[in-house]
């Protein structure tokens, strides 16, 4: 949660999820990727099928009532759970990207990331006694597998950990247990199609561990799906 790691953060995930450093380009993001949870849209992949962006529109329009929004509440509400574009065809996504022109949205689209995503990674990162390469490999899981109850969740993919190694607040060591962390995360990976590309592990965060670098200092270099990026 200190400012600079928290950018390095953002553009790790950015880099892996919008094959670009500049995440705050991604406020307007939105398109179906075929993975079963509709739209994807926004600085963290927030889903039409999975909750988060009916949340996300919510908060947005109980701050700024009448937003180019507001109108698609009720069929994100029933398309809940599914991949349908029912209701939102086919001006969301030009108002989405509207949207995204208003402070007020940026800033929904932050608060939900950090209510949802990163500061519940963070929490649990330092209750486990994990550094910010740790945190971070928390933060990059919860992004992607979201922590419900199922096999893939994020609290799942750390239970599974858990059987193998143990977290430093628990006595173990932290490179050893954020390996188990990343082969639970790889296997989690590998049971869905859209997932099972497990570069942003193999390439990026592997990369960071194999090298010892437990606080994500710069230089930083990795790749994602073949690309190739660079921090300073």
């Amino acid at each position: 949660d200190d400012p600079a790691k928290k950018e390095i953060a953002m553009q790790l995930v950015s880099s892996a999820e919008n094959s670009s450093l500049d995440w705050k380009a991604q406020y307007q993001y939105i398109e179906d990727i075929d993975d079963g949870r509709g739209y994807t849209a926004g600085i963290i992949g927030f889903c039409s099928g999975t909750g988060d962006m009916l949340d996300l529109v919510q908060l947005y329009t109980d701050r700024e009532p009448g937003n180019v929004l507001a109108r698609y509440l009720p069929a994100l509400r029933d398309v809940n759970g599914t991949d349908s574009h029912d209701g939102l065809d086919p001006d969301f996504p030009d108002d989405w990207r509207r949207a995204a022109q208003d402070p007020a949205f940026r800033q929904a689209q932050n608060d939900e990331r950090d209510r949802v995503y990163f500061d519940p990674a963070v929490r649990q990162g330092k209750t486990d006694g994990l550094g910010v390469l740790g945190q971070f490999t928390y933060y990059d899981a919860i992004v992607m597998h979201g922590d419900g109850e199922d096999l893939t969740s994020f609290r799942n993919i750390r239970k599974r950990a858990l059987r193998s190694a143990k977290p430093p607040a628990q006595g173990g060591g932290e490179v050893a247990y954020l390996n188990a962390f990343l082969d639970a995360r790889v296997w989690a990976m590998k049971q869905e199609e859209a997932h099972s590309d497990t570069s942003r592990v193999d390439t990026a965060q592997r990369v960071f561990l194999r090298e010892g670098n437990l606080n994500l200092d710069p230089p930083l270099d990795w790749k994602v799906y073949g690309d190739g990026y660079h921090i300073g």
